[in-house]
């Protein structure tokens, strides 16, 4: 009898459905969404995505012209113009001399280095994460926070802001670019496992950020 394959975007979903949770218990981001933890908190937060997503969108740069990676390079996308503006005001026109890398953000740029510059499945694991990630779980994080510290709109929190797209239609073009790949059960189950790793990855980073705001 025939059993037709699963979908990648299946396997996806179920295998981030635990790291999602996890990420969303985080002590780190209870206490911002809440307003417990200061400005600085998440100011510190925005300082650490603005190295995870310069390292990834030179990634994207190096892998456009992959005919598998080049498919999800999508600068409507990218991340690093709006962090730039965000961390301008949240530290001001020195913000460069003002921001540091944690431990746990320069493990998590090296592996993006090690694994997406030039293999299709690691570009593409990292890709998944963070920006479907952020128009899924993340539009919730970027409302919870703008409520929170009393930020309004194009003012600190631009990085959760995606102009001209709209969430629901990416993601379910996200999921059917995922399932149109030509990859082999071997090369999926690559693609799967940087996924996985880029999951833990950010829950260090996020357990990092509660240890210094404890």
């Amino acid at each position: 009898m025939f059993v037709q394959a699963e979908l990648l975007s299946t396997r996806l979903r179920e295998q981030a459905r635990e790291a999602h949770a996890a990420a969303q218990r985080s002590p780190f981001v209870d206490g911002l969404t809440t307003g417990r933890l200061p400005l600085a908190a998440y100011a510190e937060l925005t300082a650490q995505h603005w190295f995870i997503y310069e390292t990834l969108e030179l990634a994207g740069s190096a892998m456009s012209e992959d005919p598998v990676a080049g498919r999800f390079v999508r600068p409507e996308l990218f991340r690093v113009p709006a962090l730039e503006a965000d961390l301008r005001h949240l530290y001001g026109a020195r913000w460069q001399s003002r921001i540091t890398a944690l431990p746990s953000t320069t493990t998590y740029c090296t592996r993006i280095r090690c694994a997406a510059f030039d293999r299709a499945t690691g570009y593409v694991a990292h890709h998944c994460v963070r920006y479907l990630g952020d128009l899924s779980g993340g539009q919730w994080l970027g409302q919870a926070i703008a409520e929170a510290f009393r930020l309004r709109r194009g003012q600190g929190h631009r990085f959760f802001v995606f102009e001209g797209v709209d969430p629901p239609l990416f993601r379910a073009d996200y999921r059917d670019r995922l399932n149109a790949l030509p990859w082999t059960r071997v090369e999926q189950d690559a693609f799967l496992g940087e996924v996985a790793a880029a999951y833990r990855l950010n829950i260090e980073m996020l357990a990092d950020l509660a240890r210094r705001w404890a």
